[in-house]
């Protein structure tokens, strides 16, 4: 078992770069796969990037290109132009399975507010 913990969110202005950070409290991820999910205000959580613990990653469209996925221990998320869609709570989540729906993931993170200001 896992207890996924994030830090790194805030305010920025658009065009900005941003990282988030996840950690698993009392150990680490090993063999879990590992995921961030987003959720904005008035909508449902959504999958924003995964990386199985062999390096192989997954992005949602909206942020291909701009957001990066990374991990040793840490769960890393490398966020770079960022623009005010991007708005909201980042969760961080680990499973077994990579995949894009919240069901497949069996331990959550208490998420942290990322902001964007135009």
């Amino acid at each position: 078992q896992v207890q996924p913990v994030e830090s790194g969110g805030g305010l920025v202005q658009a065009g900005s770069s941003l990282r988030l950070s996840c950690a698993a409290s009392g150990g680490t991820f090993g063999t879990y796969v590992t995921s961030w999910f987003r959720q904005a205000p008035g909508k449902e959580r959504e999958f924003v990037a995964g990386i199985r613990w062999n390096g192989v990653t997954d992005y949602a469209d909206s942020v291909e290109g701009r957001f990066s996925i990374s991990r040793y221990n840490t769960l890393w998320l490398q966020m770079n132009d960022l623009k005010p869609e991007d708005t909201a709570v980042y969760y961080c989540a680990a499973g077994r399975v990579l995949g894009r729906s919240q069901s497949q993931y069996l331990y959550w993170g208490q998420g942290t507010q990322v902001t964007v200001s135009s």
